[in-house]
């Protein structure tokens, strides 16, 4: 498990890439972003978006996914306090295979709770040809070290 200290400015961790199915994103929009985009094919082609789109809420969700999963499960992380920006730049059509990374911006010590890091780090998810689809900037709190 690695700390706060174990990490560096610009360095950059791969996330881990993740498939997206029709199923998933008439799934996830039924519960969560019924709009007629989300649910049908037809509607989604007729749309901006050009095909059976991932609601931004869904595609934040994938990202989180890898984010636990591919960074945070595997340090002393303390959870976040805010997103800062979050971009949902280019669609996530079913079929899709997405890949998330962070890189860190920023490090620093919290002044009134020494035992705790925090990061300001920008995350990307990126197409399987590369484009980004979407970005976001927020804040990340992991225990530092302790001292021996």
């Amino acid at each position: 498990m690695k700390y706060h200290d174990d990490f560096s400015v610009g360095q950059v961790i791969e996330l881990g890439s993740y498939p997206v199915s029709a199923e998933e994103i008439i799934a996830f929009a039924r519960e969560f972003d019924p709009q007629d985009f989300h649910l049908s094919e037809e509607a989604g082609r007729a749309s901006l978006l050009g095909g059976l789109s991932a609601s931004g809420w869904h595609v934040s969700s994938i990202l989180m996914n890898l984010i636990a999963t591919g960074w945070l499960n595997h340090t002393h992380s303390m959870g976040s306090n805010h997103i800062q920006e979050m971009k949902w730049l280019k669609p996530v059509l079913a079929g899709d295979v997405v890949t998330g990374r962070v890189t860190i911006l920023e490090k620093r010590i919290s002044k009134s709770r020494p035992e705790l890091g925090i990061f300001t780090s920008v995350f990307h998810l990126a197409g399987s040809q590369g484009e980004l689809k979407t970005e976001m900037r927020a804040i990340t709190f992991m225990r530092v070290k302790p001292a021996c």
